[in-house]
């Protein structure tokens, strides 16, 4: 109990949430792009991307760090090299887990030699890893919900094309769709959307908004209009709840919330589809049971 006490003050909760109200708002907005992105990611099996794409953004963070810049502004540089990367590298799966694969250990490692040589606060190298939403100013904020905004209206212009090149790409293609220009367009939406990620949940975690929201609803639905909507529920949710957590804890950042909310929604919606998956095995034994008694209903 002692512990909790420690972990949990919640001393002048009411006032911190006033005062970090645009963040709050601005987990919400991040909650929404990542849910939507994360749709994509499921369907396109590119979860790999996410992680490949947050360690060159880590890297990217970093060296503005060390050069004094604003560290979101070198995230959001880092993604979207990362990205273009992956998109023009090659058209096969396998080539491009295998930049991927190349490019995770080079920005982990240039972010970890940056990092090294800044000789600042130490908070601000674990705000990197960890999300540091609570403490972005307000020109950084302003940036996060213009940059939001701008993937919203994209995801809006593309998502039935996407999806359909996503789903099935050969036939998409053979229907005059421009697949592979929209891969492009989807991986710097993809950038944008881990840059975006990595303020609220930090590099490590990114996939907790980007990979789990979608994973979740899936779990449950295969509508693709419940899928999307579920989506973005789980992952607003998750990041809201995590900062609205957070800001009771002096001494555990967001990120450790954040993701906890999104595993454990994904264990609910998992536990919920395996007992729909029961009812419905359970359900065409039966008639099929009832079939073989009964074999004048064949017809």
């Amino acid at each position: 109990m002692e512990a909790l006490t420690e972990l949990f003050t919640f001393e002048d909760y009411g006032a911190l949430v006033s005062l970090l109200l645009n963040s709050i708002l601005a987990a919400a907005l991040l909650g929404v792009v990542g849910g939507l992105v994360s749709v994509f990611v499921m369907t396109r099996d590119i979860a790999f991307a996410v992680h490949g794409i947050a360690e060159l953004s880590f890297a990217g963070a970093a060296l503005f760090l060390l050069i004094g810049f604003d560290v979101v502004h070198g995230s959001f540089v880092g993604s979207i090299i990362a990205a273009i990367i992956i998109a023009v590298g090659g058209s096969r799966d396998s080539e491009k887990n295998a930049i991927i694969g190349v490019i995770m250990p080079f920005g982990l490692g240039l972010g970890i030699l940056f990092l090294a040589l800044y000789d600042g606060r130490a908070a601000n190298k674990f705000g990197l890893l960890t999300g540091q939403i609570v403490a972005i100013s307000g020109d950084s904020l302003r940036l996060l919900v213009v940059t939001a905004l701008i993937v919203l209206a994209v995801l809006a212009l593309v998502w039935r094309p996407l999806m359909f090149a996503g789903l099935d790409p050969q036939v998409a293609r053979a229907r005059g769709v421009p697949v592979a220009s929209l891969n492009l367009v989807f991986m710097v939406v993809l950038g944008l959307a881990v840059a975006l990620s990595v303020q609220v949940v930090g590099v490590l975690l990114v996939m907790a908004l980007l990979v789990t929201p979608a994973a979740a609803a899936t779990q449950v639905t295969a509508s693709p209009v419940l899928t999307p909507i579920l989506s973005v529920v789980f992952a607003v949710v998750s990041s809201v709840g995590g900062v609205l957590i957070a800001l009771g804890s002096p001494v555990v950042p967001i990120s450790p919330f954040v993701t906890t909310i999104s595993f454990l929604i994904y264990a609910v919606c998992r536990l919920i589809g395996r007992r729909r998956i029961d009812r419905h095995v359970r359900a065409r034994s039966q008639r099929e049971s009832d079939l073989d008694r009964h074999p004048s209903l064949h017809s």
